[in-house]
């Protein structure tokens, strides 16, 4: 047996060498295929696995908020910040509970540390935590590095840092403990533990911890149920409770703690690590995400790894009649079917472990390229289920690149083929140009499919958002008196270059800003609907752009108190009212009512997956710590140096950190940029692929047709008929592959651009771009062989005769 199994590798690689055209066209186009699920694997399997790392991940869940009105069932992760410990005090089932509200939600804060020696210096550093509940280090597993996970946030003083940042303050994490960080030199804390918080499979990076009472003290309506909801809520359930009764319990707790009967809203749980790939909801169903990304690039890889397969079933059939003499040797001598079955399977393995190691390299020096696409920090590692991995599709694609023609090539009859008589049988010409057809199929598929993601793409950046994103600068400020913060603005305002500047209470105008009930005299409780909204200051509306169709904006002038909001169309439309300016509108319960003085057109203040919901400006001169400032076009580098020394006059050591607006709409449409990206070069490897075998195939072709070339050069047939003679069947195929991949694709087409609230039309133009360039592509392929062939001498082919 191992004698026969070196046998049929020597005689493999014997005839792999011999015929090297056939080998290199092969080799490049499962090389490449394999490389492109090798890449797609890695990103999938990270995907996969993120979240998931922490020690009691299938008891750990994250409680949702579901907003019942009469637009369905709005889903949200806000919740009571009184939430957590009511529910780890009332609910047997829960072991450990945990509130958290990201600081980030204030932009980004500033911490310091004083080094107790006399070179030591200030070390001012921008981060970025949560504030959480005591029992945060026992809900998640981020590890300690120092300090005890039930003690670390009992002190409400006490802050907890992350390695990376304890390194920054103090430049170790030795002796740390009990050091003092300072809050925008302002408020001290003491450190109580590090932790290592840089996790490659975590979604939630942050920088520090600090005790959820701090966040309770200087926000005292959050103590009261119904009347704000910021925080997330995280519960690890017992060993064996019962999700489905446990979301029963808490579905009505809310409207129990409030006493607020009138608004329909309930709790339910989602298991934590799926929030990441299934992150959207519809009507109160978690209906994907990431996932169907995820999804997408394992399709598109199992079809561009197919589509080398077809290549090399193709090329290995088309060169059958070069083997028959060898197969009907063979079987004279008593060679059986499945030996040669198996030998011939042997070279497809043979072929696919070159292309293997080619295609690992191939990934090794593509991989800082494909990390720089997808954001992540992909490795080879060659661990137990990666080598698993490999090998299992090594085995696959062998097999099924050679099952095809080792059933094919063993099926001779030696009578038949020692003779010379071998015809090509309708079936097989049949399963040949079928697998062309499949295969176009799928590269016409990727065409339009790359075509569509980027009108899209196009479409919502000419889209008009309702407000002025370019040449906005945004930057935070560390906490400062009101007249300080007035005094910056106005500062501002004279630099040279600064069209306008305002500050709001949020770190930028785009995002899901949790929301509220809003409510007014005279209003149906059962109709009741979510507001997003924002405190800003005087001059934002101008600052951004923003249309005002009714009424005012805010003025200085005219009003110098805070009670005053704006509301944009949706909102108004929402509430049925036609004349809304002058009436008293509450945006939280218990904070009072305000008067509407305006009206503005609509804005995305989320992205264009979503229709533009209700939205609320309030006038909150005294929180607003994120600037706007409208710089005129080809001043920006001047003012943001002036900016920036005014920055750092008004709050001295504090590090100047700026983005600009556009920035934040961009990053909405990451992974649609990313798709966008992965499928042009995806689709260009998979034309590369197809384009290889119609290479080989038409050289094939020409050689088989060789003599009757011949013949019909010197029966007078042209060098343009011959040509036309060898490209039409294949440009037959092709066409054929164009037609049937058109529907498809438009099918695939209008499911991706259902997810888009705001979307461009597919027209005709992208079917008819897409159909040339295949058309185009193919005459490129096969023009060269046919022009090779019928130019030839047709002596050389007659001689023989």
């Amino acid at each position: 047996m191992e004698d026969m199994f070196k046998s049929y590798i020597t005689i493999a690689w014997r005839y792999l060498r011999k015929d090297r055209p056939f080998t290199i066209l092969n080799l490049v186009g499962l090389s490449t295929g394999l490389a492109c699920t090798l890449l797609i694997y890695l990103w999938v399997t990270d995907e996969l696995a993120m979240d998931h790392m922490h020690e009691k991940d299938s008891q750990l869940y994250q409680v949702m908020d579901n907003r019942h009105d009469k637009d369905g069932i709005r889903t949200m992760d806000a919740t009571p910040a009184l939430l957590a410990r009511t529910l780890k005090e009332e609910m047997p089932e829960v072991e450990y509970a945990a509130g958290v509200l990201a600081t980030s939600w204030y932009g980004k804060v500033t911490l310091s540390a004083r080094q107790m020696t006399l070179s030591a210096k200030q070390e001012d550093i921008k981060a970025v935590g949560h504030y959480a509940d005591k029992d945060f280090f026992n809900v998640f597993s981020y590890p300690l590095l120092q300090g005890n996970r039930d003690g670390v946030l009992a002190d409400k003083k006490s802050i907890v840092l992350s390695r990376e940042l304890a390194l920054k303050l103090f430049h170790t994490t030795e002796n740390v403990i009990g050091k003092t960080v300072e809050w925008e030199h302002e408020q001290p804390y003491v450190v109580s533990g590090i932790f290592e918080g840089d996790l490659p499979h975590s979604s939630d990076q942050f920088d520090f911890v600090l005790p959820m009472e701090l966040f309770l003290d200087t926000h005292p309506w959050e103590k009261v149920w119904g009347r704000s909801e910021d925080p997330s809520t995280y519960v690890v359930l017992k060993q064996g409770a019962n999700r489905a009764a446990f979301d029963r319990k808490i579905a009505d707790l809310i409207k129990h703690k409030s006493q607020n009967t009138d608004v329909n809203l309930t709790l339910s749980t989602r298991l934590y690590s799926s929030g990441y790939l299934y992150g959207q909801y519809e009507n109160g169903v978690q209906a994907g995400g990431r996932i169907e990304y995820v999804r997408l690039f394992s399709l598109i890889a199992l079809f561009i790894l197919v589509i080398a397969c077809i290549n090399f079933m193709n090329l290995s059939t088309a060169k059958a009649s070069k083997r028959m003499k060898e197969v009907g040797v063979k079987k004279c001598i008593g060679a059986s079917r499945m030996a040669l079955i198996f030998q011939f399977l042997g070279e497809s393995l043979v072929m696919t472990c070159l292309s293997l190691v080619l295609a690992v390299l191939l990934v090794k020096l593509l991989l800082p390229a494909f990390n720089s696409i997808t954001g992540k920090q992909l490795s080879l590692l060659p661990d137990n289920q990666f080598v698993g991995v490999l090998l299992a599709v090594t085995l696959v694609t062998g097999l099924l690149a050679g099952s095809y023609p080792a059933l094919y090539l063993s099926s001779f009859r030696p009578a038949v083929v020692l003779k010379g008589g071998l015809k090509t049988s309708m079936g097989e010409l049949w399963v040949r140009k079928g697998l062309v057809v499949f295969q176009f199929t799928l590269t016409v598929l990727f065409i339009i499919a790359v075509l569509v993601v980027y009108k899209q793409i196009q479409y919502i950046q000419r889209k008009d958002p309702g407000f002025k994103r370019d040449h906005i600068l945004s930057f935070d400020l560390p906490a400062m008196h009101e007249k300080a913060t007035e005094t910056l603005l106005a500062d501002i305002r004279n630099v040279p270059g600064v069209i306008n500047a305002s500050g709001m209470d949020h770190r930028s105008l785009i995002g899901d800003f949790g929301g509220s009930v809003p409510y007014w005299e005279g209003m149906n409780p059962k109709e009741y609907f979510n507001i997003n909204n924002i405190g800003i200051n005087y001059g934002m509306i101008e600052t951004l752009g923003l249309e005002v169709v009714k009424g005012r904006t805010f003025s200085r002038t005219l009003s110098s108190d805070t009670g005053e909001v704006i509301l944009n169309q949706a909102a108004v439309d929402k509430m049925g009212i036609k004349n809304p300016i002058g009436m008293k509108l509450g945006i939280f319960q218990g904070d009072g009512m305000r008067t509407v003085v305006g009206v503005v057109k609509d804005f995305h203040f989320e992205s264009m997956h979503k229709v533009v919901g209700p939205f609320a400006l309030r006038l909150v001169s005294q929180y607003t710590r994120d600037m706007m400032v409208k710089i005129r076009a080809g001043s920006e580098q001047n003012a943001i140096g002036q900016v920036q020394q005014l920055y750092a006059k008004a709050a001295p050591g504090v590090p100047f950190e700026y983005r600009f607006l556009d920035d934040d709409f961009q990053a909405q449409y990451v992974a649609e940029k990313r798709v966008a990206i992965l499928s042009e070069y995806f689709g260009a490897l998979a034309i590369l692929i197809s384009c290889l075998g119609l290479y080989g195939l038409a050289a094939f072709t020409a050689e088989r047709r060789f003599k009757e070339i011949g013949i019909r050069k010197v029966l007078g047939a042209s060098v343009r008929g011959v040509v036309l003679l060898l490209s039409a069947d294949f440009l037959k195929l092709v066409l054929i592959a164009v037609l049937i991949a058109f529907p498809l694709a438009w099918w695939v087409s209008n499911q991706w651009l259902s997810g888009f609230a705001y979307r461009t039309s597919i027209g005709v133009g992208v079917f008819l771009l897409a159909g040339a360039t295949t058309l185009l592509i193919t005459i490129a392929t096969i023009s060269f062989q046919a022009i090779r062939a019928a130019m030839a001498n047709p002596v050389k082919s007659l001689k023989s005769e």
